[in-house]
């Protein structure tokens, strides 16, 4: 695992989503392309952070004016990719390394949740895109 270095702002956002939902953040990404916080919580507290019908998150992004993205944590590589693309049904996760040195990850979905996965404009993959790179040196993210 890498050594996260936060920001002031990271964790101003952080104090603040701990303060408003009750789940315990493990780390926060500002996407500026996206204008998307993304926060990664301790496992078992996504349905905490989301809230009853995403109540908390509706709420947070009028307070914040950011869309906020919510990212279950998993100590297993395999299982932190799934939570990265729910509610996509996630089949197999293969990292492929190459000769130099890139660093790949092959996401097999549900035929059916191809379009979830990849998300609006390929959204979903970038945000899986600014979470492997932080974690795990991962260059890129194609879904299959």
């Amino acid at each position: 695992m890498p050594e996260i270095k936060l920001t002031a702002e990271e964790l101003r956002y952080i104090s603040l989503f701990q303060d408003f939902t009750g789940a315990t953040v493990r780390d926060c990404i500002v996407d500026e392309n996206s204008s998307t916080l993304i926060f990664i919580v301790n496992k078992g507290q996504a349905g905490l952070a989301i809230g009853r019908r995403g109540t908390n998150i509706k709420q947070l992004r009028k307070l914040i004016g950011k869309n906020i993205e919510v990212v279950e944590w998993a100590d297993n590589f395999k299982d932190f990719v799934k939570n990265i693309f729910m509610p996509a049904r996630v089949l197999g996760v293969k990292l492929v390394n190459t000769p130099s040195g890139r660093r790949t990850i092959f996401v097999t979905v549900d035929p059916r949740d191809k379009a979830i996965a990849i998300g609006k404009g390929g959204r979903n993959v970038n945000k899986a895109k600014l979470i492997l790179k932080r974690y795990y040196d991962i260059n890129s993210v194609v879904i299959v």
